[in-house]
């Protein structure tokens, strides 16, 4: 998919657009990934589209929530009886994101635009099972929308903009992880082994 949207760039907006409100429906597309795409894009490809693939995946994202605070709202617990919903929305998420929103209020929507891995899609959903007031759901989610896509679509253009630079540092980046890790993994079992010898001395 992603080849394919690089194939055809000059109308990776329209795609990006639909591919994000796909995403609202619970079709497992990553948004993130279709940001950092954008971003890519803008950066290298079509540099000459840079606010229409920022605003294309702005409004994308944004609608994205709305169909699925809408798909919650109206279909609500029905959603729990198919595995593809079930998995996202069991009983026990959606409590803890009721107690989340009701603790956090707006910080709720904001900091759960920067959360991937679905808590965003069910964030959306149990505020429409929730029958949170949708204009009140639009504002705050909003204000997250803005200041996510803003920070995220920035971020990875001037990654893209850098990418030449970044590639010919993978091999410079690979080594100090590996020995970070390595010297990490040292010193693990290093305290493990001396955290057991404690144990039996006592």
């Amino acid at each position: 998919m992603l080849e394919w949207i690089q194939n055809h760039a000059e109308h990776a907006h329209w795609i990006l657009f639909g591919a994000a409100l796909l995403a609202g429906m619970n079709i497992p597309i990553s948004i993130d990934l279709l940001m950092i795409l954008a971003a890519t894009l803008a950066a290298t490809l079509v540099s000459t589209n840079v606010l229409t693939l920022f605003f294309a995946m702005f409004f994308g994202c944004l609608f994205s929530a709305w169909i699925a605070y809408w798909i919650g709202r109206k279909l609500g617990p029905k959603l729990l009886k198919f595995p593809l919903f079930s998995k996202m929305l069991n009983e026990k998420r959606i409590e803890k994101m009721k107690v989340f929103y009701e603790k956090r209020g707006p910080m709720a929507y904001i900091l759960g635009r920067f959360i991937p891995f679905g808590v965003r899609n069910a964030l959306f959903m149990t505020s429409g099972i929730s029958r949170i007031p949708f204009a009140k759901f639009a504002l705050y989610d909003t204000i997250g929308c803005v200041l996510w896509s803003c920070s995220s679509f920035f971020l990875y253009y001037l990654l893209g903009k850098n990418i030449d630079a970044l590639y010919s540092q993978v091999k410079s980046v690979n080594l100090l992880i590996f020995i970070a890790f390595s010297v990490t993994g040292i010193g693990l079992i290093w305290y493990k082994k001396k955290k057991n010898v404690k144990e039996e001395n006592v």
